[in-house]
Order: C-alpha cells, then structure tokens, then sequence
C-alpha cells in the first residue's frame, strides 16, 4: 500500500525521508509532484526527486554491468552473469542502497523493468519461427522429448526421495516440485541469446539445440498450462473459471485471426528492400499495448498476451525486422538491464542459514542436470555424432537464462518462494551458466569440421571431371561479374560444372538462422523477391549453357559474424574446389560502394577456414557487356600474374580451363628477378615449373593464349606491368599469399585490406577510378588433414612429355 504525504515547502523540506510505520503492512511515504528538481543551489537534494533519481539510476546500472562485463568476458562469461552479479553485490551495502535505490524509487524502477521484459517476450515471439516444431527432425524431435523428460523423471525421484528422507522445511518441501519443473525446460530465448553469444548460432550444434529447445519448451509449457487450469478450476469457482478461460482464449482468436491477417496484409503491401511505413509500426505498437493491458485486466498477465501477439507476426523482414529494428536496442540496452538488477537487489546471499535447504535444492538442480546431459547427449551419439559435439549441446541444453530468472522472480513476489530458496536458485542459475560457457567454447570448434579428407582444389581436379563451383552472392550487383566469370571457365558436357549458389542474407527480426535450398514455384511472382531475381539469372544462365551447367540454389540467412559457417558448410557437403565470394568494395557506376566491416570480417573467416580454395570477385562495374555476355561472339580478355607459389598455380590451373574457351583471350605473365621474386623450397620451385611448362605444353597451338615473361626490380616495375591492364582486361587473375621475401615485402606496404594479398592490392590501387578490369585474388585450399605446408601437394598430376 501506498501513502501520499500532502503537504507545503516547510514538510518537504523536514520531512523527506522513507518511513515504515507497524499497521500490519508495509507502505512507502513520499511527496507528491516530487519529479524535477530546482537543482542543489536552491537547497534540492536530487535523489529525493524522481527524475534525477532514475536517470543517476539506470546510468549506475549501466556503467555496472557493462563493467563487470568486460572483466568477465575474458573468461568466456554471458552477459547474464554480469547483469545478476553487479547490482547483488552493491545492492547490499545498506548506506549504498539506500541512497541509490531507495524504496519510494521502487516503484518506477520496478514498473520499467516488468514493462521492458514485456517488450522482450514480444520481441521474442516475433523473432521465433513456430512452424519449426512442425519442420524439427528426427534427432531434433528426439532431443527435444528426452531433454524434457528424462531430467523431469529423474529429478523428480530424487526430490520425493528427499522429502521423505530429509528432515525438511515446509516450504523447501514445497517448492521442490517446482524446482524440478523449472530445472527440466530448456527455453527457447535462452538458447537462441546463448547461441548468439558464443557466434555459433548458425553450426550443426547451433541448429540442432534450436529446434530441440522449441520441442521441450512445448513439453514444459503443455504441463505448466494444464497445471494453472487444474489450480483454477480447483481453487476458484465454476463462473471464474469459465470467465477466465472464454476471455483467454477470446483473446487469442482475435490475435489470431484479426491481428495477423493485418500483419500479412502489411508485408504484402510494403516492396521489397522498402522500409514498412510508419503507420503500420504504429499500429502493431498500439496493438501491442491493447492486448498487454487487455491480458491484465482479464487476469491472463500482459506477458502471455504480447508474446502470442508476436508469435503471430511473421519473423524476418519486412515487418518483423522492422519491429525488432526499432525496439531491440531500447529493450536490450536500456530495459532489461534494470529487470536484472531488480532481480539482483532481490537475491540476498546472507538469507541461505540451513545448509539442508540448501543441500537439498542444490541436489535436485544437479540430478536435473545430470539427467539432461543424459537425456541430450544420448539421440546425437546414436546418430553417430563426435562426442565432444554431443556433449557441447547437451551443456548448451542446460542453460539457465533470464525466462527462469523471470520465473523465480515471480514465485518469489507471489510468497510461493522465500528469501533463502529464491536466493539459492538464482545462485545456481548463475553458477550453471557461468560454468557451461566457457565449457561449450573449449569443447566445441565449428571450422574443426571443416577440414577435408582430400584435395580440393581446381589444381587437382582431374581432366574431364566435373567441377564443383560455390558462388556467394549478396545482391544483384554481384550477379553479372559472376556469371561472366563462371562462363569463361568454359563449362561444356564433356568438362560440366556443378554450381551451387548461396545467397548470403543477413540475420534481422529472427531468432534462428536459416540455410535452405530454393525451389522455384510453380507459378512465377509478378513481383519475385531478391532471392528469386538472383536465382533466376542463374537459371537463365544455365538454360543458355545446353546442359553444361546445372545450377543449385541455396539461401543463407545468418549474422554476418558466422556467415562464414554457412559458406563453409554446404561448401564441405557438396564437395566444391572451388568458392567464389564477392570483395567487400565494389564500384557502381563509376563510384566506389564500401560494404559493411563485417563483410570484410566474413571474407577474412571464409578464406581462413574454406574446406577447398577460395576465390575474391572484385567487381570493377564493367557495362560493357550485359549479364549474358558471354553467350554472345566478343571477345573477353583474362590476365593472369604468376610470381611462384601455391596460389598463383591455382590461378594458372583456372586458367587452363579458360584457355579452352573460343572467345577468351588469354595472357600469362610470369615475373622473375634478379634476386629471389618470392620465397619458398625447392619442392615449390619445381612445382612451380612444372605447372607453367604443363600450361604452356597445353596451349602451344591456341593462338589466343599469349606468354610473357617480365623482369621486374622494384614495386614501380610491377605497376609499368600491370596499369596498362586497366584498359585492355576485363579480368585480372592473382595469386593471393607469397612465401615472404624482400621483393614481397615492398609490395606488402601496399596492402590495406588484407582479402587480396599484396599483388591483388597494388592491381587495383594503381589502376584509375575508371578502370574496368575486375580482379580476381585466388587461394588454394590451406586446410587438408595431414598437410602442414600448403605448398606441398599430394596427388599433383602429372605431364607425360
């Protein structure tokens, strides 16, 4: 209860501090209009005013947690541990916490932080995917119902054992039920902001824990609702009972079926690639407040009406990354920390004085955790999964997080849990997840798969084989240099290519990462999206190559900082040897575009942890020929730059094969030196040779393949080289890595970002704004099992002269 103190300057002034008066219940006296101060110079203190009060608030909060976040995060701690630890260990200094958050600032404070988890419950139903429950595998499925039950069955046992063992508190033998249900979910949200957290939201493991997690969160949730109905139908009477669920589920119908009808209305009207109209946000902003403040009038809690709410809006874009957009970064930064450090100041170690509650609590929350490895690892064992996979997901399956902080929170607000067990819970949520983060970062490497048994590479394929092309692509831009370049290999159906094409989409408004194969509808869209207008160029592209090429379609969407996983991972299951991946800079109409750091950062990780070898398309925005061209009699000039080394063989191997092709022009150009151009062993040198000689054996009649050799000194001598190339090319080919070396280390002053290696970058710095060669910086695959030296090689062919 609350007790307004109405009263003139001479009481403000005396009488402004908290006070508690023995009626039997506890109330807070403070003054009315008290929101903004005249400041201290006219006699205000500024903490005993709201305003003032919050603000110095949520900055604490803010500088706090960040803090400890830093700290802890060299130990691979989540950024739950430092939400929960900061503010339990100030928050109980009496004098600190009485002028920080005091009682009458409570109320604001605790408003704020129920409002913000809120918004976070409906951000994370708009996020999720619920068809995924209907889409979940096998293993999936399996993980899902083991995860759930095998940890319920088991620490309800040792439960019932202990309450008849153990000579107990009433109110300890009470909650262990609870302890037990609360201790078997595995959430949703938790899994996908752990997933997130550690950067392997889109690995094997990352997928798997996300699906399994939906598939026991409905187990959980099936059991809490028929609990909650039992209690209800039990404690009150029949007309509560009837009126409360009418109303629940009159409100779920009208969300169903008048709000998401809406929803799909505003995605079908809003373009692809334009922003959603404002009108529309503000609607479903207004739509989320209705239903909130209609769930607590009907006694269903705003919680559960503004998740369903954004269940029912479709995850991604347009209008669910709109909403997500818009509210993520207010709730996430601003809001939740205070829900967390409510939860914090609440959480009083000093409370815990019988070490057999404890004890007890703390054994029923090991068997649970027991019985969920258990239960976890035992489906992806059967499936014949690495141990260590295994046992990472069934430690990410264990995850606490803020819904069973949520959980606690509200058991403990509703005198169903005291101080000593409410303390006891959040102690282990925080131990159970601070131990299992770094657990799963040690245990559990993605790139480690991606390691391949073989060589893969254009170098090794065989003559006549197929070969295996991954082509990414960010967006249309991207198509038509691609297309030109894949053509000029010279696919034909003695030699086909076998391309598999990945549309590379960042992650917004989801909660999962998707990569799924694309199959075109059965009747084309008057209105096709991005995905349909790329895919459908290739299969143009295809259909012009009179079965040469067969084209597959893949889409990615992903956070930008594991894309690469994606790229890798359906590189290694098709088997490709080669990945052709966009520059992150690209020119458009004459003017230079720079993509987002993080596509830098994606192609740094590809090239670091590619299975086969990798290739960097960087696009000079060549119009002259249009996307088809090379269907077309011109002419297209390729230059290839050969200075020594593993790379620079891949590049002479890719150009053997465009050597073939009737309307490409070729010209290898190999520097040397009076001192050694680059370093390396013997082996590599007469590699080296034997590939230049085998080229050169090849195209000794081809009157469209030319060679050059060129005697450079300096870094000035390789720019007379290459600058006349910019009008003259239409592709550039390097080599991306060379064994170091003095000559190798001038040009290493030119390199600035790192993708295209030294010779790529003095190519494109030298050559004008209005140059039109593309250039392509190749590497050969780096990662093979039992290899240590990229330049040696395995099954080299060999020329039988």
């Amino acid at each position: 209860m609350e007790v307004l103190l109405h009263g003139g300057r001479a009481l403000q002034e005396t009488e402004d501090d908290d006070m508690q008066v023995k009626l039997g219940f506890p109330y807070t006296c403070h003054f009315v209009n008290h929101i903004n101060s005249r400041g201290i110079w006219f006699g205000d203190n500024p903490l005993h005013f709201s305003l003032p009060l919050l603000m110095i608030q949520l900055s604490f909060i803010t500088i706090i947690t960040r803090s400890i976040h830093f700290l802890l995060k060299p130990f691979g701690q989540p950024s739950i541990v430092s939400q929960i630890l900061g503010p339990s260990i100030l928050g109980h200094n009496t004098l600190f916490a009485s002028k920080m958050f005091p009682a009458r600032g409570r109320t604001v404070l605790d408003t704020l932080s129920v409002f913000g988890f809120m918004l976070f419950i409906f951000l994370i139903g708009v996020k999720m995917d619920p068809t995924m429950v209907l889409k979940s595998g096998r293993k999936a499925l399996a993980i899902g119902i083991l995860g759930f039950f095998v940890p319920y069955a088991l620490a309800g046992l040792v439960a019932l054992i202990i309450r008849h063992v153990l000579p107990l508190d009433n109110e300890v033998k009470s909650i262990l039920p609870l302890v037990v249900a609360l201790q078997s979910m595995t959430s949703f949200p938790v899994i996908a902001c752990f997933l997130s957290e550690l950067k392997i939201l889109n690995s094997e493991i990352g997928r798997l824990a996300s699906s399994s997690s939906i598939i026991c969160d409905v187990f959980h949730w099936s059991i809490f609702s028929m609990r909650f109905v039992s209690k209800v139908a039990t404690d009150r009477s029949i007309t509560t009972s009837l009126g409360s669920f009418m109303s629940g589920t009159l409100l779920v119908t009208v969300i169903v079926f008048g709000i998401r009808p809406a929803a799909l209305w505003a995605i079908r009207h809003t373009p692809e690639g334009k922003p959603v109209k404002e009108i529309y946000i503000f609607f479903f902003l207004v739509a989320l407040m209705g239903c909130g403040l209609i769930g607590e009038v009907i006694g269903l809690s705003a919680l559960f009406a503004s998740f369903i709410l954004g269940l029912v809006i479709p995850d991604g874009p347009p209008l669910g990354a709109a909403l997500v957009e818009r509210l993520d970064c207010f709730v996430s930064v601003l809001l939740m920390p205070i829900f967390f450090t409510n939860c914090g100041l609440s959480t009083d170690v000093f409370a815990i004085q019988n070490l057999r509650n404890a004890g007890a609590i703390l054994l029923v929350v090991f068997a649970s955790f027991v019985g969920k490895i258990i239960g976890t690892i035992l489906p992806p064992l059967f499936c014949r999964m690495p141990f260590r996979d295994a046992l990472s997901l069934a430690l990410l399956m264990n995850s606490k997080g803020i819904l069973e902080v949520a959980m606690l929170t509200n058991l403990k607000k509703e005198k169903v849990m005291n101080e000593e067990c409410f303390a006891i819970m959040i102690i282990s949520v925080v131990v159970v997840t601070g131990v299992i983060s770094p657990l799963v970062k040690s245990l559990y490497d993605p790139s480690k798969r991606y390691i391949a048994y073989k060589r893969r590479t254009v170098q090794h394929s065989k003559c006549g084989e197929e070969l295996c092309i991954l082509a990414c692509i960010h967006s249309q831009d991207n198509v038509k240099t691609i297309i030109n370049l894949l053509n000029a290999t010279n696919p034909t159906r003695d030699s086909p290519m076998n391309l598999f094409v990945l549309h590379l989409v960042k992650l917004m408004g989801r909660s999962t990462s998707l990569l799924v194969a694309h199959l075109p509808r059965e009747k084309p869209s008057l209105n096709p999206t991005q995905s349909e207008q790329i895919f459908n160029s290739f299969r143009k592209f295809e259909e012009r190559s009179n079965g040469a090429v067969m084209v597959h379609c893949f889409k990615g969407v992903s956070p930008f900082s594991t894309m690469h996983n994606d790229v890798c991972s359906l590189a290694l299951e098709k088997r490709t040897c080669l990945v052709i991946i966009p520059f992150h800079k690209q020119r458009i109409n004459g003017e230079t575009i720079e993509a987002p750091f993080a596509l830098k950062h994606l192609n740094k990780n590809v090239l670091e942890k590619a299975p086969c070898s990798v290739a960097i398309l960087v696009d000079r925005g060549n119009q002259k020929k249009g996307p088809f061209a090379m269907a077309e009699p011109l002419s297209y000039h390729v230059a290839v730059l050969f200075f020594g080394g593993a790379d620079d063989r891949e590049a002479v191997a890719l150009a053997g094969r465009m050597s073939e092709h009737p309307n490409v022009n070729l010209t290898l150009i190999r520097f040397s030196s009076l001192d050694e151009i680059v370093g390396g062993t013997v082996r590599s040198r007469m590699l080296d040779t034997e590939t230049l000689g085998e080229f050169r054996l090849n195209t000794l009649h081809n009157e469209q393949v030319s060679y050059q050799e060129e005697m450079v000194n300096d870094v000035a001598s390789v720019l007379a080289v290459t600058r006349p190339m910019e009008n003259t090319c239409d592709l550039i080919m390097v080599g991306r890595s060379h064994r170091e070396s003095q000559f190798m280390s001038e040009l290493a002053n030119y390199s600035n970002h790192g993708e295209l290696g030294s010779i790529g970058e003095v190519v494109i710095t030298s050559h004008s704004k209005n140059s039109k060669a593309s250039v392509l910086a190749v590497q050969q695959q780096t990662r093979i099992w039992g290899l240590l030296d990229p330049e040696e090689s395995l099954n080299l062919r060999r020329v039988n002269l």
